[in-house]
């Protein structure tokens, strides 16, 4: 059986609905951004916005697709750093509670947590207080972490920490794992261009990124950039929310549709449907299957509140995935 390591910011997820879009323009977010913030306007976010309906989980966007990928029976774990502190705790039994190996550091500032604020239209907008998770560093990284691994999946919030990536894909490369990266958010990408470049073009297998991450990267719409970021790396994918997916792996160019949904949250849609699709890899599904998967629990997730799905959905999931055989 196929085994997937994850690595990520390890934060706790605080789910917080808007009435309107004022409260973003107040705190100066742009709407559909991640925007990093400090202890101080983290505090002063969550103080402000206490009246507002919220839910707390688990978070991070390689930790949303291995908990994707744990709870579709693909042994996992996940690389973070956490505070000792409850949301520590919290974040490391949520792990073991999903079927999920955490190989979690400890970090000296309070765990991380971002703030996801979801509009009346859906869209999401992140305020992220990277706390200790951003104390992860390379130093933390050993070669017997990726021993008997397939698959390591990067969140590219990640390049942040440049020296901490560099490590990540080469002992992922010196051990023969695939490696996938998610771009994470087109401000990223903005302003990580030639380090993901370099990254992408000599160590990359399979590359995920929405239409606006897309273009941040290549300068493209998604029907031009499908074409460059598939020869940089095995699998490009570029999600076309309502739209879809393109998929292209070698000269086959595949159109995946998306799977009708009544939309409340987009919160996880990306990270759940990498869960998907790379579910659909470690059984070596061609891959328009596979993006057909990921469209599947894209899908499902954005039905509900937050980047997780619930058991009836899981329910849902397996079933449609077994008539489907």
């Amino acid at each position: 059986m196929k085994k997937v390591l994850g690595i990520g910011n390890a934060l706790v997820d605080i789910m917080t609905r808007l009435e309107s879009d004022q409260l973003l323009n107040h705190f100066n977010l742009k709407k559909g951004s991640m925007q990093l913030v400090d202890a101080d306007l983290s505090g002063r976010i969550n103080s402000q916005t206490i009246a507002l309906k919220k839910e707390i989980s688990s978070g991070g966007s390689a930790a949303n697709t291995i908990h994707g990928l744990a709870n579709m029976g693909v042994e996992t774990s996940f690389i973070g750093k956490t505070g000792q502190d409850d949301f520590g705790r919290f974040f490391a039994d949520d792990m073991r509670k999903n079927g999920i190996r955490p190989i979690l550091f400890q970090g000296k500032s309070e765990t991380g947590c971002a703030i996801v604020f979801i509009s009346p239209d859906s869209e999401r907008t992140f305020a992220t207080y990277l706390g200790s998770a951003i104390e992860l560093s390379a130093d933390d990284l050993h070669p017997d972490i990726f021993a008997g691994y397939d698959f390591l999946h990067i969140e590219g919030y990640l390049v942040q920490n440049r020296k901490l990536i560099q490590k990540a894909v080469q002992l992922a490369h010196e051990n023969g794992l695939m490696v996938s990266l998610d771009l994470a958010s087109y401000n990223v990408v903005e302003q990580n261009i030639e380090f993901l470049d370099a990254i992408i073009n000599k160590y990359v297998n399979i590359i995920f990124a929405n239409e606006e991450e897309a273009r941040a990267f290549t300068g493209n719409a998604p029907e031009e950039a499908i074409h460059l970021l598939a020869n940089m790396c095995d699998i490009a994918i570029v999600k076309t929310g309502a739209s879809g997916s393109l998929v292209k792996q070698n000269d086959e160019l595949y159109t995946i549709q998306p799977v009708t949904a009544n939309s409340i949250d987009t919160t996880g849609a990306g990270d759940l449907y990498a869960s998907g699709f790379i579910y659909g890899l470690t059984k070596q599904l061609p891959p328009d299957n596979c993006g057909a998967i990921g469209s599947l629990l894209a899908g499902k997730v954005i039905e509900l509140i937050g980047a997780k799905l619930n058991n009836a959905a899981w329910q849902k999931v397996h079933n449609s995935i077994k008539n489907a055989r």
